[in-house]
């Protein structure tokens, strides 16, 4: 694989304010460039970057400390004379560009020193180059500073003319194992491009060099060239990347074993994000989690990546949101919001993980170094998790296995087809029933599987493992966290996206009984999981006779309350494909769709509306009875009609006709020019003439 320095290039960064210099004062400005040699100084650099830039970094920090003695002393000559000593306009227009030229400095190597360390190894020549450019730099500047028009003691003066020196004779320099090093790594990518296994020994060497010796290093490293991905706009650059990120993931497995964050870690960070609200511009409005990777639809509408996605592949195509059928599949990424919720999250300390693709970038070509590393981290786990008869495998390793293929399976499609064909979905049905004895493993297993559904091949596959459906079912019923609830919801809303699938999925009760338990009593994110999973399967005719016979439409009328969009939604859907059997059992509810209908948002008005329109086709006289009895009702539906939707003022006229016929003593049925036979309903029986 052809890797050159050039692909890397060093992060760009908007210069901040501080780079303002023109309403300083010529005081203030040497106060803060003291200040700024200061923060210089006292960067401390980790050993990785010691060790490739340690020349290069220190001869920088050294000539900035140099500076800052002149600065002093430029200050205690103004202060000791205030009114005596002047110093010429040349000197200030000089430190304003010295200002400018040492902060270009500072952000190098703040840069370098905080970021990905096999993205700084990959790009030596081109920080080299930089560092020797900025020195250069700053000899024009040291050339044209105005030394003899200034009083100066004789060490200081000799001091400016030593860094004039040094900056003028310095050349980029880069070592030999440095350059080795590098080789080294380019050379193992090769080899995974050509579907070799590195050499494990030579891997280690490797991350040692690097100071990566551990799982919680290797994370970090990670995060840092998941960073660097979405600050490039180079597509072989980000390529280059994403290889770099399959090789890291192989080595942690393969060096330091599958491993799961450290609890401490998890409850810091489930506790920080119960501790601050989310600003709602900042929740996806599908999860209505915190957005990792904000992207646009065709509407404009801004949801997060994995959300929609999954949105997509389970067979729709409309905006969740507007309900409006999207031009074009394209997700935009919205970098500007990403941004504003990656600064946000630093400012409250909540850790913010970013989603990166590992083969494929944009849809576009495919990274054959990060795909043959993917099938290699896939084909280690999965020989794991099947063990060895003889040496049975602990808890605490089976789940760290699981652990790393759900974050896997979390990245792009390659990955989802790589850990399926390995075989890992059988392995993974195993620990749906681990319930109190082992949460953790049972959470990971599920999450795996529902990642791996995001992909259209693997639903099938899913949906013919054995077990895997009654595994599912058993963990939305009695699943030993919300989360793993959750999760199961969410498999099941993935797999209800395939039409075939539903009526399969609709079959197994436990699946009905368990969704609606969860959209009754669960938290408010595992309750719209089983909402949107309900609204998937209500889509097939057969599956809402079940889900009326198991308590669909009452757990719908008790959530209006709480949440009016999804109780009437599903209310909707219901109504509309159940018969008769399900307008006797909304009967009920009429009273509260007629409060939606009132106070409810356009979109749940509009839904309100449509589903009492076909309640009062379908119910006849008595629905419409009980709906003309709800206080105010005309004049509600008088106003839908002057300010709703197109679709929710439509339903509105035809609902003000089914009322003026029902009391003019016509059919209660009859709506739109379309007859339709009466039909009494009570609370308890219904007669059909």
């Amino acid at each position: 694989m052809a890797l050159f320095p050039e692909t890397f290039t060093t992060r760009k960064r908007r210069p901040g304010a501080s780079f303002n210099t023109s309403k300083l004062s010529d005081l203030n400005l040497l106060f803060s460039l003291l200040q700024l040699t200061d923060q210089i100084c006292s960067i401390n650099l980790n050993s990785a970057a010691n060790f490739l830039f340690n020349r290069a970094s220190c001869s920088a920090i050294r000539k900035t400390q140099l500076l800052g003695v002149v600065f002093e002393d430029l200050i205690r000559s103004s202060n000791a004379n205030p009114n005596s000593v002047v110093f010429p306009p040349s000197l200030f227009l000089c430190l304003e560009e010295m200002y400018i030229v040492l902060h270009k400095i500072k952000t190098l190597i703040e840069d370098f020193s905080n970021g990905s360390k096999f993205n700084l190894l990959m790009q030596i020549e081109t920080v080299a180059d930089t560092f020797h450019r900025f020195t250069g730099e700053l000899s024009t500047l040291l050339d044209v500073f105005p030394l003899r028009e200034l009083t100066l003691n004789d060490d200081v003066r000799d001091i400016v003319l030593l860094i004039r020196k040094q900056c003028s004779e310095s050349r980029p320099f880069i070592g030999t194992e440095q350059i080795n090093l590098r080789c080294d790594v380019v050379s193992v990518l090769d080899r995974i491009k050509n579907e070799i296994v590195p050499d494990q020994a030579n891997l280690s060497s490797i991350f040692e060099k690097l100071e990566i010796r551990d799982a919680s290093s290797c994370r970090a490293e990670i995060e840092n060239l998941e960073e660097e991905i979405h600050n490039r706009s180079e597509e072989q650059s980000k390529a280059d990347l994403v290889a770099l990120i399959g090789l890291v993931r192989f080595a942690k497995c393969v060096l330091f074993g599958a491993s799961t964050p450290s609890p401490r870690s998890v409850s810091l960070q489930r506790s920080r994000s119960l501790e601050f609200a989310v600003p709602a511009d900042y929740r996806c409005p599908i999860s209505l989690e915190l957005m990792q990777d904000p992207v646009v639809v065709a509407t404009g509408q801004t949801y997060d990546r994995v959300s929609i996605k999954l949105w997509m592949d389970s067979g729709h195509n409309t905006c969740p949101k507007t309900g409006q059928t999207l031009s074009h599949t394209d997700l935009i990424p919205n970098r500007v919001l990403r941004n504003m919720i990656a600064t946000w999250c630093r400012e409250q300390k909540i850790p913010f993980e970013v989603e990166t693709v590992t083969g494929k970038l944009n849809g576009g070509v495919s990274n054959k170094a990060a795909l043959e590393a993917t099938r290699m981290t896939v084909s280690f786990l999965v020989n794991k998790l099947k063990g060895n008869d003889n040496v049975p495998l602990s808890v605490e390793v089976t789940n760290g296995a699981v652990y790393e293929l759900r974050v896997l399976a979390k990245t792009d499609s390659d990955s989802r087809a790589c850990i399926a064909e390995a075989g890992a979905i059988p392995l993974l049905v195993r620990f749906l029933d681990v319930g109190m004895e082992n949460p953790s493993l049972q959470v990971n297993a599920v999450t795996t599987i529902l990642n791996l559904s995001i992909l259209e091949a693997n639903k099938t596959r899913i949906m013919d493992t054995d077990g895997a459906l009654n595994g599912v079912a058993e963990v939305l019923l009695s699943g030993a966290s919300w989360e793993a609830k959750a999760n199961a919801a969410a498999t099941v809303f993935s797999l209800s996206g395939v039409p075939a699938h539903r009526k399969r999925l609709g079959r197994k009760t436990g699946v009905i009984s368990g969704l609606v338990s969860l959209a009754r009593s669960g938290p408010e994110g595992a309750r719209r999981d089983a909402l949107a999973a309900i609204l998937n399967l209500a889509a097939d005719r057969e599956t809402v006779a079940r889900l009326v016979e198991g308590g669909v439409v009452a757990m719908a009328s008790e959530i209006m309350a709480a949440m009016p969009e999804e109780g009437v939604t599903i209310l909707e859907a219901v109504v509309k494909r159940g018969g008769l059997v399900a307008v006797a059992e909304a009967y009920a509810g009429i009273k509260r769709l007629g409060a939606v209908l009132r106070e409810g948002s356009e979109r749940a008005r509009e839904s309100a509306a449509a589903t009492l329109v076909t309640m009062c086709r379908k119910g006849g006289s008595e629905v419409v009875a009980e709906l003309a009895a709800v206080p105010g009702v005309e004049r509600v539906i008088w106003e839908l009609m002057a300010v709703g939707s197109a679709r929710g003022r439509r339903k509105a006229a035809t609902l003000l006709r089914i009322l003026r016929r029902w009391a003019a003593g016509l059919d209660g049925g009859e709506s739109e020019g379309v007859s339709t036979t009466t039909t009494v309903i009570s609370s308890t029986t219904y007669i059909t003439p």
